[in-house]
């Protein structure tokens, strides 16, 4: 079981006080991917012009765009609420970048109460994430909010 406390202290030295916005997301990215077990992409897709558009990211080549409402990725922009997928197979309109993948979970980024990104996670094992994978991996995203965005 991933220990959150120490993962977000980690994101917490990484990101506070550098101001460099893609840098800060790579390395998140990094830790993460590098951090959890079994996941085949760990990364960011950013709000451009009503899309969501390829960010920082480690793992394999990536969807570029995203529309609002598509997929586990637009529909946790539609709904700006975290999406936890078992199995990404039965998800209505999965977007399928990568057919290794078989759960996700994927979690909306907000800046002045709007979403402007999702963090997005793949992994090839069914029913990967937990819901405290959710909580901790929330977390995550509100440090990022708070220090990067």
């Amino acid at each position: 079981m991933t220990d959150y406390n120490l993962l977000n202290s980690q994101l917490l030295s990484l990101v506070q006080g550098i101001p460099h916005f893609t840098a800060n997301l790579a390395n998140a990215s990094a830790l993460l991917y590098d951090s959890l077990t079994e996941l085949n992409w760990a990364g960011f897709y950013l709000m451009e012009n009503g899309l969501l558009v390829l960010g920082p990211f480690q793992g394999k080549t990536a969807c570029i765009e995203i529309p609002v409402g598509k997929g586990v990725c637009g529909t946790a922009v539609a709904e700006n609420m975290t999406k936890r997928i078992a199995n990404v197979h039965e998800f209505p309109g999965h977007i399928a970048c990568d057919g290794a993948s078989n759960s996700e979970i994927v979690i909306p980024i907000h800046k002045d109460g709007a979403v402007v990104g999702v963090l997005d996670i793949d992994s090839p094992v069914f029913e990967r994430f937990s819901e405290a994978d959710q909580n901790g991996l929330e977390e995550f995203v509100k440090i990022l909010e708070k220090e990067v965005f």
